[in-house]
């Protein structure tokens, strides 16, 4: 038996990587459902001002293939109260980086509320989808366009 029954978490999951299958491992590992909320293109232009490299429905598909995952729900904004409201998760499970965070701190305030955890999961160390977009835009990959 796993501590909650609905899991969520979201991400933009841009240029998949291992950082992103860990934390989806992980938030498997302590709920009986995991509902994942991928960010739409719209939503990253907004608050990350760049455009992801691959297309919302890419991410989304690539997102849906996880074995841990049991359902993908588009995140249209980055309130996650609006998430709750809709899907009536027990946890909402995010990256370590993100703790201690403006954001974060008034996200678990409110879900305290109504009785929602907040885990901060591990950040997996050395990788990034930004990283990875500096890598490539550094050494094109060998690669010539």
């Amino acid at each position: 038996m796993k501590k909650y029954k609905i899991g969520y978490t979201t991400g933009v999951f841009d240029m998949f990587h291992i950082g992103h299958l860990n934390i989806l491992k992980r938030a498997k590992e302590q709920c009986e459902y995991l509902i994942v909320g991928v960010s739409t293109d719209e939503v990253v232009q907004n608050y990350k001002h760049k455009t992801p490299i691959i297309p919302f429905e890419e991410r989304a598909a690539i997102v849906n293939a996880i074995k841990y995952v049991d359902e993908v729900v588009p995140q249209i904004s980055m309130d996650k109260m609006l998430a709750y409201n809709k899907l009536h998760f027990n946890v909402l499970f995010h990256g370590s980086d993100w703790k201690g965070s403006d954001m974060y701190n008034k996200i678990i305030d409110e879900f305290s509320r109504i009785g929602v955890d907040v885990i901060f999961l591990p950040h997996t160390d050395g990788i990034s989808s930004t990283y990875i977009r500096k890598k490539k835009e550094n050494s094109n990959f060998g690669l010539k366009e």
